[in-house]
């Protein structure tokens, strides 16, 4: 309940104030978005499973973003920042359409 609590507030808050990124992170916050997506449909599948477990969930979290960020900024030292953006995009994509799969088989029994 409090995490629902707390999008709310938050998506409000973002409506209201609208934040600006700065210049230097704007490359990798889609990327931390995306990852922070595939860590909260793979707590919800765990949670749906009954194996959730919530230190595993902000670890995870955590991490996702961390890895997915630092290998964006690796591409970008490397000049081949697109082409390790998109093959980040494409890792976790696969992983969220096959957690949201899960979820599907789960609630609908399909």
């Amino acid at each position: 309940m409090y995490a629902v609590l707390a999008l709310i507030v938050g998506v409000a808050v973002g409506l209201l104030v609208h934040p600006t990124v700065p210049e230097w992170l704007a490359p990798y916050l889609p990327i931390a978005v995306v990852a922070a997506l595939d860590a909260v449909f793979g707590g919800l599948r765990a949670k749906l499973d009954n194996i959730f477990d919530a230190k595993v969930f902000v670890v995870s979290f955590v991490a996702n973003v961390l890895v997915a960020g630092f290998i964006v900024f690796l591409g970008d030292q490397l000049g081949v920042g697109t082409q390790l953006s998109t093959a980040v995009v494409v890792v976790l994509g696969i992983r969220i359409f096959g957690n949201a799969a899960a979820i599907r088989r789960h609630i609908f029994k399909a």
